[in-house]
């Protein structure tokens, strides 16, 4: 069998699929795993290319513990405290590791908060243990996969119909303990006011879990789990890009790329879901049209700089959030008017302030991310370089640290490398937005209606987006591969 994409998704399903039995093979379109999440070395800087941030740190035991293995068996992991550092309009803030550190700031801020942080944890933690128990471990494939009674008992509690933003407004008034806990939904792809509480859950993951880091960056998992699929017996090409199919009778019989052909018995697609189907599939073996794609809601796209520093930096955490404009105008911007922004938010990554090996002594590696919406056109070097100009001019007002006659290295990655090097559909950089419209069951199936033998993994089906999730997807996937061919 095949597994068509090495991303977080794709290693998951490989693993899985070897573990039940089956001989896995992945063709992999780059030179080396990962997908988005790869890593990009260059004059001594290293740089995770896609995620950055980890968090659910018990999705990856599950996952290592389903090989009768640890996270530690394979990368070592550090708790960051404090977790991160905002940036507000005129001073800034480090958010600590932990829920009761965090109830004295929030209480420093808001009389009262405190207590009201206990109640709103419990049920944040009481959605996030009945999700991993109850829902995303689910195919989404029937409506009566959720028949299940202690699911509907909770079903209120989940709060499936109320938005984040007025969850959050009845326990808490002062803004920014509002804009802390509404913005971990700026890449679940939504306006807090249209996300269903039910992801406050990420809160819970946030300040309960805490914010880690794997020594050697986020690429340490990728080898990880790599390695783990290796030892499974999984096979990998590299730079073999697919890009079609032979079918017959209802199934894929061949995968086709660019050097060669393949029998294929079964065929797990943890590429991008909208390209297989819509650009590498005839239309009648599509199971979803395109203006149903077209009608979907996405989660953002953004825009990164990689940045290498020819010195060291003071004033900055290894996550920096800057929220020194409007988080609401932000999102419009995003989400409603679906244009380029004008004063972004934007998210600084410095991991070699946590891990020496990031960057050459005596230098410093910056990652920055400005949020955009899906499916704009036009980020051509002119416009990378106004965003870069505006971030960085706020960057050195906020942080008092001047660095832009100290860079000696730099990258870009947009919209249009998202949809060129990943075949991203709308150049999307986190899959489907999280919306009610878009959940469990109601995402694209992770098996195909038309072909017996094609199933999907990913962002763009169940659970959803992020790289807990895509671990997830992939077992789940497996499963029903399994379970269709036994």
């Amino acid at each position: 069998m095949f597994i068509v994409g090495s991303g977080f998704s794709g290693l998951s399903a490989a693993s899985f699929m070897a573990k039940a039995g089956f001989d896995v093979t992945v063709l992999e379109k780059h030179a080396t795993p990962g997908g988005r999440a790869r890593q990009m070395v260059e004059n001594g800087f290293h740089f995770d290319m896609g995620p950055s941030w980890y968090w659910m740190p018990d999705v990856f035991e599950r996952y290592f513990a389903s090989f009768e293995k640890n996270v530690s068996d394979y990368y070592t992991l550090r708790l960051l405290d404090p977790s991160y550092r905002v940036f507000w309009k005129d001073d800034h803030t480090d958010i600590p590791s932990g829920a009761d550190a965090i109830k004295k700031l929030f209480e420093s801020w808001e009389k009262g908060s405190g207590e009201q942080l206990d109640k709103f944890l419990a049920e944040a933690g009481y959605k996030y243990k009945m999700s991993m128990q109850r829902l995303v471990y689910r195919p989404g494939l029937a409506l009566s996969e959720f028949a299940d009674a202690e699911l509907m008992r909770g079903l209120m509690r989940m709060d499936v119909f109320t938005s984040v933003r007025s969850h959050i407004a009845k326990y808490f008034s002062h803004p920014r303990i509002k804009q802390l806990l509404e913005f971990p939904v700026l890449f679940l792809g939504a306006l807090p006011g249209n996300t269903p509480a039910l992801y406050t859950l990420m809160n819970y993951a946030d300040m309960e879990g805490g914010t880690w880091y794997p020594e050697g960056g986020m690429y340490s998992i990728v080898k990880g789990m790599h390695t783990l699929a290796e030892e499974l017996g999984v096979k990998f090409i590299f730079n073999e890009e697919v890009n079609g199919f032979g079918i017959e009778n209802g199934r894929i019989n061949r995968i086709n790329t660019l050097h060669n052909s393949y029998a294929a018995d079964i065929v797990i697609a943890s590429a991008d879901y909208h390209f297989i189907e819509q650009q590498l599939l005839p239309e009648q073996y599509r199971t979803y049209t395109s203006s149903y794609w077209n009608k979907k809601v996405m989660a953002p796209s953004c825009i990164l700089y990689y940045i290498g520093l020819d010195k060291k930096i003071s004033n900055v955490a290894h996550h920096n959030l800057f929220f020194d404009t409007s988080f609401e105008k932000h999102c419009k911007e995003i989400y409603t008017k679906r244009a380029w922004p004008d004063e972004p938010l934007f998210y600084v990554s410095v991991s070699s302030k946590t891990d020496a090996s990031a960057a050459p002594y005596g230098h410093e590696n910056l990652f920055f991310l400005v949020p955009v919406s899906a499916g704009l056109t036009g980020d051509d070097n002119v416009l990378r370089d106004h965003f870069f100009n505006k971030i960085i001019e706020r960057f050195e007002k906020h942080t008092g640290e001047k660095i832009s006659d100290n860079i000696i290295y730099k990258k870009s990655f947009a919209c249009s490398d998202f949809v060129n090097e990943y075949h991203s559909f709308k150049g999307n950089a986190y899959g489907l937005a999280n919306t009610l419209q878009q959940t469990a069951y109601l995402k694209p199936k992770c098996k195909s209606s038309k072909l017996s033998n094609l199933y999907y993994t990913g962002q763009l089906t169940v659970p959803g987006p992020g790289v807990p999730p895509s671990l997830i997807s992939g077992e789940v996937v497996a499963k029903v591969a399994c379970s269709y061919t036994n």
